[in-house]
């Protein structure tokens, strides 16, 4: 992208392109990374749940068989807003940029030294979305309802959009365009296509749109040609891609008192997507249909964005119940569970025959994939509820503040490394 135009100003969310007249295109075969494994991780690219496909799964990655912290960023963490906080994600050489729910986007070093740091919404629920780092340039959304982009090196400010009420789930970028969920305060909700060099909207779906607040983050499938969307109101959604047109919504049991919603992040693979819901179900519906393949019933509602390894053919689900499933990916049979203290809230990570989740417990494990045997645990402070991202053997996570209401406002960030 290079050097970016000035800052565009805050626009109006039904403003720019509608998608008529704008030629999106699937990424190019040569950036992706799909290999064996069957999913389109863009070079050079650093983004939540690592692919489009939003499946956590790094198999270049290997979990120690211990760890010990290496250090911790105090009060990373200080509001008391219940939903999953922010992840790190690298950025060039060995530093890592994490968002806090303070407001504040921070560039660490591999020592924990700060490089550059920013601000955002610094008077609200500040970031709780993990940023995509691509061609030298830092794109978040915050509560605020703003999309941010940073440059990467020295964190000054390229742009920013104003897109509505708030932002509390995570871009996703495709190479071509940034695309991200939106909230507006009625409750109703979007999904808009950002041009990546200027901030300026693509295309805004503002006819089939969430009719709630949409936390999750959408996924795109290449492959099967869809990107679809979860929303608190109890809905799937479904577009073609590349070009955008609405194709379907499946509903979650409309008959739970808690109306289905769909917070987390929706994983695409073989055709399908996964998702938890809080009617208490882990689901997987057809990408070209839209209808229900199987349904997995949990003893908790779920939030949890699940993770694949695509070389056992599983999917690995958390719930309100304090557990984390196996599940076969063709049947939803499970093949084996383990059990935490509380409930699971943040997303999981898939890496080399190793998961690595946190809990509302106040902890962190690290469990085998073949088996669900725990390797170890790392209690923190406040309820783990971020994806920890493992990266070049050190692992990243972030909790909440431990009791707000009560002054305990010491949230921490942490790198943890190899305790041999």
């Amino acid at each position: 992208m290079g050097a970016l135009a000035a800052v565009a100003g805050c626009q109006n969310p039904t403003s720019g392109f509608k998608g008529a007249d704008v030629d999106f295109e699937r990424p190019d075969s040569d950036e992706t990374l799909a290999g064996p494994y069957d999913h389109t991780r863009l070079e050079g690219v650093s983004q939540f749940r690592g692919s489009l496909e939003n499946w956590g799964y790094y198999p270049e990655e290997t979990v120690p068989d211990g760890v010990e912290v290496d250090w911790r960023i105090p009060e990373h963490n200080t509001g008391e807003h219940t939903a999953a906080k922010a992840s790190a994600v690298p950025l060039s050489g060995d530093a890592i940029v994490f968002p806090g729910d303070t407001g504040y986007l921070t560039a660490l070093s591999s020592d924990g030294d700060v490089l550059w740091q920013q601000e955002t919404d610094m008077s609200g629920r500040g970031i709780h979305g993990t940023p995509v780092v691509a061609d030298g340039t830092v794109f978040i959304g915050a509560y605020d309802g703003i999309l941010y982009g940073f440059d990467a090196q020295s964190g000054e400010k390229q742009w920013e959009t104003k897109l509505g009420g708030s932002i509390g789930g995570s871009p996703k970028y495709d190479g071509n365009a940034i695309f991200v969920a939106v909230e507006y305060p009625d409750p109703d909700g979007s999904i808009f296509a950002v041009d990546p060099n200027s901030g300026d909207v693509l295309w805004e779906d503002d006819e089939s749109r969430p009719t709630d607040h949409p936390h999750c983050t959408p996924a795109i499938d290449p492959r099967a040609s869809m990107m679809v969307l979860g929303s608190n109101d109890g809905l799937l959604y479904g577009w073609e891609y590349p070009s955008l047109d609405f194709e379907w919504t499946f509903e979650t049991d409309p008959d739970n008192d808690t109306n289905g919603e769909i917070k987390a992040p929706v994983a695409a693979y073989d055709g399908a997507a996964f998702f938890g819901s809080w009617d208490e179900n882990v689901y997987r519906v057809d990408l070209e249909s839209g209808t229900e393949d199987w349904s997995f019933e949990t003893d908790g509602l779920s939030m949890v964005g699940p993770g694949v390894d695509p070389t056992r053919d599983e999917i690995y689900a958390g719930s309100h119940d304090g557990n984390l499933y196996a599940l076969d990916a063709q049947t939803g049979e499970k093949r084996w569970q383990f059990e935490t203290d509380r409930a699971l809230t943040g997303s999981l990570t898939v890496c080399a025959d190793r998961i690595v989740f946190g809990s509302t417990d106040r902890t962190l494990y690290a469990v085998e994939t073949e088996t669900g045997e725990e390797v170890w645990r790392v209690d923190s402070d406040g309820a783990v509820t971020s994806t920890p991202r493992v990266h070049d053997g050190a692992i990243y996570y972030a909790e909440r503040a431990p009791d707000p209401e009560d002054g305990e406002i010491d949230g921490g960030a942490y790198k943890l490394v190899d305790a041999a």
